[in-house]
């Protein structure tokens, strides 16, 4: 999504009041639409060479079956004209009916199910920080207080340890610089403002960047707009966005700021329970919410949607990764921090419903309902479920700071193998400044991030029957591998979570030279010092090794010969 940053934000006022940009000019090298698809030896950047997949599997002659995958995420668009073909349809329920007609609990569930909706049809679209909510909790308990840790048992320790973060988060510890909240507001009010002149302008309520780039504009106001909108469009690689779509995403990133000052001093609104009505308190109070899975933002999850499957070879917009899915839509995340019920009752619907793969391009820095995601993953495991997560936006190390959900059981050594954690890679087009295989802004870790993929300037589907646009994000390369996962089971059915995995992380491909890592300006670094596999998802080579793990005989050849070559 759109990172503005306190620099970026700064040049920006400085811009915004001297002469306007020069009609039409860009020093930019883009990167083709797609190019996240590409080969590298054919194309000049790191993909993952699709096509080369789809090539190998035709001289295979492998007929393809159906993969379901659950998208758990803010809504999908079910009008998307390269998304409404691929969509799930509960084949046990009849639309519109207001029956339970396959008896699951959920009605008239067709193509999902939305978490964070009420009976009476109302949905949360905005919610709080999960350290605010522990915060709060738990202030009474242990804030001004002398604690001593080991006297506490092991419930309140597990309690006051995350109590202690979230403290940290919100009242912070002195060397944060943070944003410039008076700044931002007058950059959003500044954007505002220049929209209304450009509407006027150019004669549209709606229009992208790349529009507003090629508008003559003939006098000083819609000149100096121009120039404001403009500028924020090219820095943030985002010239295929529409200008509603940029000023809601804008907006609300200016209001999470502003929450963050508030909740220094106010707890937070609790927007879920409002809708929801739902006991929080109690996994088993699980009949909750509703089934409109589009609801009032589903930018994000429409955007992870085309990613993984979006209709191929149809002639319209963008082809997504894996030929023969469809997706199923599973609304549980707001405009703010999930809840952990939500997520843990979302993957046990996507299991009970067939999915056998599940997206999951959210996260956050607490879990106080840890244990209840986590037998939601054990379960997806006994059940042959893959699940696939973005590794997160904070530039920061997830070996040593929280970020959840995660593999890593509760109190326990023991780790999910049906899990993938995934990075964003970049291509040195595509950050102008950072330059780097990998994204500037992906969070890393030599043990819990397992691979990278493609997660800068990714065009896919966007909100509108026929919009497309490019996003930036973790959240943009988790379903990279979720597409790859998907298309190895399409043609390979038999192989396991686990299988799929190996195959993934044994088949990546490793740039000559080395990254920055992220949150740095030169420290160089292979990929093997920030994730597990050491390198980019190729799916060429993934569906090359799924070939070779789906024969039995040659599967254990395979690993023989491997483990002798570590030996």
């Amino acid at each position: 999504m759109i990172r503005l940053k306190q620099t970026l934000l700064s040049l920006f006022l400085l811009t915004a009041t001297l002469t306007p940009f020069a009609q039409g000019t860009s020093s930019k090298t883009e990167l083709a639409k797609g190019w996240h698809l590409q080969d590298k030896e054919k194309d000049g950047v790191y993909g993952i060479s699709l096509e080369k997949a789809y090539d190998f599997l035709r001289t295979k002659n492998l007929k393809s079956k159906t993969v379901l995958v659950a998208v758990i995420d803010s809504g999908v668009d079910t009008l998307q004209e390269d998304l409404k073909n691929i969509l799930w349809t509960n084949p046990g329920e009849i639309p519109g009916n207001g029956i339970d007609d396959d008896h699951n609990g959920y009605v008239d569930d067709v193509h999902g199910w939305n978490f964070i909706g009420g009976k009476d049809g109302k949905n949360v679209k905005d919610d709080s920080q999960e350290e605010g909510r522990v915060y709060y909790k738990y202030k009474n308990q242990f804030d001004n207080k002398d604690i001593r840790r080991d006297s506490l048992n092991a419930e309140d320790r597990d309690h006051y340890d995350m109590w202690v973060i979230a403290k940290k988060k919100i009242m912070g510890d002195g060397t944060e610089t943070g944003v410039d909240l008076l700044m931002l507001k007058r950059v959003v009010n500044a954007c505002i403002k220049s929209d209304s002149i450009l509407q006027k302008a150019m004669g549209k309520k709606e229009y992208t960047g790349n529009d507003l780039d090629s508008f003559q504009a003939n006098d000083i106001d819609s000149k100096t707009a121009k120039s404001v909108l403009l500028y924020l469009f090219k820095e943030n690689h985002i010239m295929d966005m529409t200008n509603t779509t940029f000023l809601s995403d804008f907006s609300e990133q200016a209001d999470r700021e502003e929450k963050k000052v508030e909740i220094k001093e106010t707890a937070p609104e609790n927007y879920r329970d409002e809708i929801v009505k739902d006991n929080e308190d109690n996994i088993n109070d699980s009949l909750y919410g509703n089934n409109d899975v589009m609801a009032e933002d589903p930018m994000h999850g429409t955007h992870v949607s085309g990613i993984i499957g979006a209709e191929r070879n149809n002639g319209k917009g963008m082809n997504g990764i894996a030929d023969n899915v469809r997706i199923m839509m599973i609304r549980a995340v707001p405009n703010g921090d999930e809840h952990d019920k939500d997520i843990a009752l979302a993957i046990r619907y996507a299991v009970d419903n067939g999915a056998k793969v599940v997206n999951m391009s959210f996260g956050k820095n607490l879990s106080p309902e840890k244990s209840w995601v986590d037998d939601a993953v054990k379960y997806a495991e006994e059940k042959g479920v893959l699940l696939i997560h973005a590794a997160g936006n904070d530039a920061a190390d997830v070996d040593t700071v929280g970020n959840f959900p995660n593999p890593d059981f509760m109190n326990s050594k023991e780790r999910a193998n049906n899990w993938i954690t995934v990075g964003a890679s970049s291509d040195p087009l595509a950050e102008e400044g950072f330059r780097s295989y990998t994204a500037s802004f992906s969070n890393y870790g030599k043990k819990e991030v397992d691979v990278f993929a493609p997660g800068t300037r990714i065009y896919s589907t966007l909100p509108g029957v026929n919009k497309y646009g490019n996003l930036d994000g973790t959240s943009m390369a988790a379903p990279v591998v979720t597409g790859v996962a998907a298309l190895i089971l399409e043609y390979f059915p038999n192989l396991s979570p686990a299988d799929v995995k190996y195959c993934i992380e044994k088949s990546v491909s490793v740039p000559t030279t080395k990254s920055k890592k992220p949150g740095t300006d030169n420290e160089m670094v292979s990929l093997a010092d920030l994730s597990e596999a050491g390198g980019i998802v190729n799916a060429y080579g993934a569906v090359k090794l799924a070939y070779i793990m789906s024969d039995p005989k040659k599967k254990e050849m395979l690993k023989s010969t491997l483990q002798k070559g570590r030996n």
